[in-house]
């Protein structure tokens, strides 16, 4: 069995315990889309492996689907983790912040998106140009996110056992280890070299579903309140969203046939 084969085997295991333990601890109903995440990633992890080996000519268009369906799951676990950090002073926002929070990070991923390019990437084709490109975007989102809840931990009352955090912190770590490869890859000549790289970001993967089995292995404890200082910025956010919008269902339509300026 090669290091590739093993390396496939071991990921998939530890997968399967992290789901087993996400169910266990009934993660679903914090975390819904992680759950679903995870469950993806063993699904296409499992099927990619299959179809290399039985049709390998086929791989690469399944590969090219898996990823835009990935991403678009990894995605929804940003915008979920940052709702769910706001989990002890929902009450008080009003549901468009949701809303807020999906814009804003759309809004992230549309500003690193011209800062996610790398050498080479116009000497591929369109699609793997795109789809590189995707990828790294996500991956430097991820660890922005990561970055922001990790710096405003204090603020935010999470520590490294509530488990938005530890979520965070697992991506974090997988998508600095996928960053670096791809920065190496970006540099070598030979395929052989090339290999052994993207073995680093597998083994990068597979720290970070240990970690997780760590993490949730262990009951979470009981959310602390904010600060008072944080719910005074998220008091000023939620109360400047509700204005724009009483102002904007209060304006008159303008008359038919009239300009509103006139």
């Amino acid at each position: 069995m090669n290091l590739d084969s093993i390396l496939w085997l071991s990921g998939s295991v530890v997968e399967v315990a992290v789901v087993g333990l996400l169910f266990y601890r009934r993660a679903w109903r914090l975390l819904p889309f992680f759950c679903l995440y995870i469950l993806w990633t063993l699904f296409s992890d499992v099927a990619g492996f299959m179809m290399i080996h039985l049709h390998p000519a086929n791989y690469l268009n399944a590969y090219l689907a898996e990823t835009v369906i990935d991403s678009v799951l990894q995605l929804g676990v940003l915008v979920e983790l940052t709702w769910s950090v706001l989990r002890p002073f929902r009450a008080s926002l009003p549901g468009s912040f949701l809303l807020i929070i999906c814009a804003s990070i759309l809004i992230l991923g549309g500003i690193i998106w011209p800062l996610s390019t790398l050498p080479g990437f116009d000497k591929l084709g369109q699609e793997w140009h795109l789809l590189l490109h995707l990828q790294r975007t996500i991956t430097i989102l991820r660890i922005a996110i990561f970055l922001a809840l990790a710096g405003c931990s204090r603020l935010l009352s999470i520590g490294w056992r509530d488990r938005e955090l530890q979520v965070a912190t697992g991506l974090g770590f997988y998508s600095l280890g996928s960053l670096t490869t791809t920065f190496l890859q970006s540099h070598q000549t030979f395929a052989t070299q090339y290999v052994h790289l993207n073995e680093v970001a597998v083994v990068s993967y597979l720290i970070s579903l240990l970690y997780w089995v760590v993490c949730f292995a262990q009951k979470e404890p009981e959310r602390q309140p904010f600060t008072p200082r944080m719910e005074s910025l998220l008091l000023s956010l939620a109360g400047g969203a509700r204005t724009t919008r009483i102002a904007l269902a209060a304006r008159p339509e303008p008359k038919p046939g009239r300009h509103p300026d006139l």
